[in-house]
């Protein structure tokens, strides 16, 4: 009962679109280095979660200024990916991936460490929420319970990246490029403003 009430509650809180959601629908609307960028995300979810379940969450909220340097520093992050994906709904001529140069390897993963690790909701979601509802579940279940967060974090990831492709012949229109690259710079801006007035 443990996992999959720990399955059902990880996947409610990541499944709303975010800055990282957005990065990974991108990522695989474009097939480009899908599977190391799910990898990342599920797997620093999985590092995350355990963290908190081992009482990494009690060691965060001791520490309010490290949290408000992760905030300010993920509202710069954001701010400037948006400006980016502003700039590139701007050009929708540009936006067909068969048209872009495809994005380094490299830039790819620092992009999507970025979004995971300089966005304080991600701590104070699984870190801190998820660790805290885990350590509810007694000394077996808690990590019964973080496995069915992890399960969660690497179904919703792995679905997101690869299923993204059916969407391929929407997004073979420059206008749909457009939409979502509009789409992405406002949910960036919102989260940055969100992160800095919270």
């Amino acid at each position: 009962m443990s996992l999959v009430t720990g399955f059902a509650m990880s996947l409610s809180m990541i499944i709303a679109i975010g800055a990282q959601n957005a990065f990974v629908l991108r990522q695989g609307l474009r097939r480009e280095h899908v599977l190391p960028v799910v990898l990342i995300c599920a797997v620093s979810d999985a590092l995350l979660i355990s963290g908190g379940i081992a009482g990494l969450g009690a060691l965060i909220t001791g520490h309010p200024t490290a949290l408000m340097i992760t905030k300010y520093a993920g509202a710069a992050f954001l701010l400037g990916y948006a400006v980016v994906a502003a700039r590139r709904a701007l050009h929708p001529a540009t936006l067909k991936p068969s048209d872009n140069a495809p994005t380094a390897l490299r830039r790819a993963l620092l992009t999507c460490l970025a979004f995971t690790y300089l966005n304080p909701h991600v701590y104070l979601d699984t870190v801190v929420l998820l660790g805290a509802l885990a350590n509810q579940q007694g000394e077996t279940g808690r990590w019964y319970y973080g496995l069915g967060a992890v399960c969660a974090s690497f179904t919703w990831f792995f679905t997101l990246g690869y299923l993204a492709r059916r969407l391929t012949p929407l997004f073979a229109k420059p206008r749909a490029w457009q939409l979502l690259d509009t789409a992405i710079a406002l949910i960036m801006t919102t989260i940055a403003l969100t992160l800095l007035t919270s």
